[in-house]
């Protein structure tokens, strides 16, 4: 899975009256766990120095985190 699948967004009402600029579309993140639940047989695995860093064995399952802005 790429990280570009990984986020989904939706659309924000935005009121005339709101005081507040308007945020008209949000983001948000979609773990890769929850689009393969299962884990199919043979999926390629990182080296176990790799995986420590990465922080899961499989590169299918890996999610970066980029902290908020």
């Amino acid at each position: 899975m790429k990280e570009a699948d990984q986020y989904r967004t939706y659309s924000v009402f935005a009121s005339p009256f709101d005081p507040c600029p308007p945020q008209t579309v949000k983001r948000y993140v979609v773990p890769p766990n929850v689009t393969s639940p299962v884990q199919p047989p043979g999926l390629p695995q990182y080296d176990p120095f790799q995986a420590l860093k990465m922080g899961t064995l499989w590169p299918a399952y890996y999610s970066p985190y980029h902290g908020r802005k």
